[in-house]
């Protein structure tokens, strides 16, 4: 068991556990955030995108211990209004489950690539899977979200 102070949506957290402890639960069952969904438990579905330094990765692959000084932001933090107002102008989500990981990795995209076309959307959201399938809405959101 270790002590570990994060940053996460902007302010100072601490917690104790274990340092293999995924940062997933560390999230939902050490600070209540539970809005970063746990789907496949093994980083191939996307439904635990987080960022670390504005970059998308899966919480349920990174253990605690990984984290040192870099800037967490999970879906709570995530301050995206284009792209959010995108989302429901499109009427992107059904079920709503997956939808986490997928603002969180198209925030990252478009933060990384402003205006991106639809190849770079779908390789950029190829690993994030919706059961739903609604991947043509999610790229017509990231299109209008994108900066011109």
């Amino acid at each position: 068991m270790g002590k570990f102070t994060l940053i996460v949506n902007g302010s100072p957290r601490s917690v104790e556990a274990p340092e293999d402890m995924p940062l997933l639960w560390v999230l939902r069952d050490r600070l209540g955030l539970t809005g970063t969904k746990y789907g496949c438990g093994a980083g191939i579905c996307g439904a635990c995108t987080v960022h670390l330094d504005g970059e998308a990765y899966r919480a349920c692959q990174v253990p605690v211990s990984a984290i040192g000084g870099r800037r967490v932001t999970t879906i709570e933090g995530l301050e995206a209004a284009a792209l959010k107002e995108a989302w429901l102008a499109e009427d992107v989500a059904q079920c709503g489950y997956c939808q986490p990981g997928q603002l969180m990795q198209a925030a990252a995209l478009l933060s990384a690539t402003p205006a991106p076309g639809d190849r770079e959307i779908d390789a950029a959201m190829n690993d994030n899977l919706c059961r739903c399938g609604t991947y043509l809405r999610i790229r017509a959101a990231i299109r209008r979200a994108a900066r011109p």
